[in-house]
């Protein structure tokens, strides 16, 4: 009643929102069972999306609707905005991804959808979002107590991260497209929204040279050709896949028959790129330069233990301590390979001491 008194709602537009009212039950349902199956679908795809924002309209909000425009709508159905759902992407070539999931979940009312990218308004990238108006088909909910729910339309809004922030700048500093404004303020308007148009395409264009990348260096990796790939964050992770350290590491395992677990290797990159270590085909040369070294070494360490489980990186971590102390300069590189691994401390300088010392006797330190 407060609603109708502040908005001074004639009696059509009264009986719409006491209506609202009374169905607000049904878009909660709405609402839970759409999150539910888009969340589960984009899941399903393997599709990451920034955020999913979804809200059901005010009971206030709709009478300052209908106050304005309540002649257009003949019958609660034909307001499609009383529960909406909005999906943000980081990439604009997700968003027709979205889309794609949304039209095998939702049942959309082409008539009434709208790709307002298309709009080449010069001010309007915050807007240019994908509009679709939806329906829950009963394949996805079928509640015979609450038949309206496959009934009621509702709007999914799909943009991406750029073009949401957009919006909400827009919106927070007063600006609206229908508002007259100066012609400096319109030239500032347009460069802003070019050029945040032109940074998400960008990404997107970012994206797809990066997974080319990846692909490339994957074959490279699979044909063998090392020496042609740079030794870089993508290029050692394919290069572990085809576990490199394998061999030498159940060398190690076997001397106490322990087991080995895994463990994750990419914090040796930094260490490896300190040995000047330039392409995988250096790497590759890096290892078979030291495995036998690197087996006396942990040989050595071992033979004093009886420890049945051992880390993954026992026989990487032995490779880098040997390259280290071959190289005459043990001490300090073995002080960073911790620092790296564990955490800076004063006390790896002693533990870098104690490797020394231990390795002394070993072969490779006496050639």
């Amino acid at each position: 009643m407060g609603n109708e008194k502040q908005y001074q709602l004639n009696p059509h537009c009264q009986e719409l929102l006491h209506q609202y009212e009374e169905h607000i039950p049904i878009f909660q349902r709405m609402e839970t069972v759409a999150c539910d199956a888009i969340e589960k679908a984009l899941k399903d795809y393997g599709l990451y999306v920034n955020a999913i924002e979804h809200r059901i309209k005010r009971p206030n909000s709709l009478a300052g609707k209908l106050q304005l425009k309540g002649q257009k709508y003949h019958t609660l159905s034909d307001l499609t905005d009383l529960f909406g759902l909005r999906i943000i992407t980081f990439y604009t070539d997700d968003v027709d991804k979205v889309a794609a999931i949304a039209k095998q979940v939702f049942d959309v009312d082409w008539k009434e959808s709208i790709d307002k990218r298309k709009a080449h308004n010069l001010t309007s990238f915050g807007y240019n979002s994908l509009h679709y108006i939806c329906r829950l088909p009963k394949t996805l909910v079928d509640d015979p107590s609450m038949p309206d729910l496959n009934e009621f339309r509702f709007e999914l809004q799909m943009r991406t991260a750029l073009q949401h922030v957009w919006s909400t700048i827009e919106h927070d500093i007063g600006y609206k497209g229908e508002v007259k404004m100066s012609s400096e303020y319109m030239r500032q308007f347009s460069r802003l929204a070019g050029t945040l148009e032109l940074i998400d395409d960008e990404f997107s264009r970012l994206r797809t040279t990066m997974n080319d990348y990846r692909r490339k260096v994957q074959q490279l990796v699979n044909d063998g050709q090392l020496d042609e790939v740079a030794l870089t964050t993508e290029s050692f992770r394919s290069f572990l896949k085809l576990n490199p350290f394998d061999r030498l590491n159940r060398r190690i395992a076997a001397v106490n028959q322990a087991e080995i677990y895994p463990t994750s290797l990419m914090s040796f990159l930094p260490v490896l790129l300190r040995f000047r270590l330039e392409t995988l085909g250096d790497l590759q040369h890096f290892i078979e330069e030291n495995s036998e070294d690197a087996y006396q070494y942990a040989l050595a360490q071992l033979a004093i233990t009886d420890l049945d489980i051992l880390s993954e990186s026992i026989g990487l971590q032995s490779l880098c301590i040997v390259c280290a102390l071959k190289k005459g300069n043990g001490r300090e590189t073995i002080k960073h390979l911790f620092d790296v691994l564990y955490g800076a401390s004063e006390n790896n300088w002693s533990i870098a001491d104690l490797v020394i010392s231990q390795a002394a006797k070993l072969p490779f330190m006496r050639q």
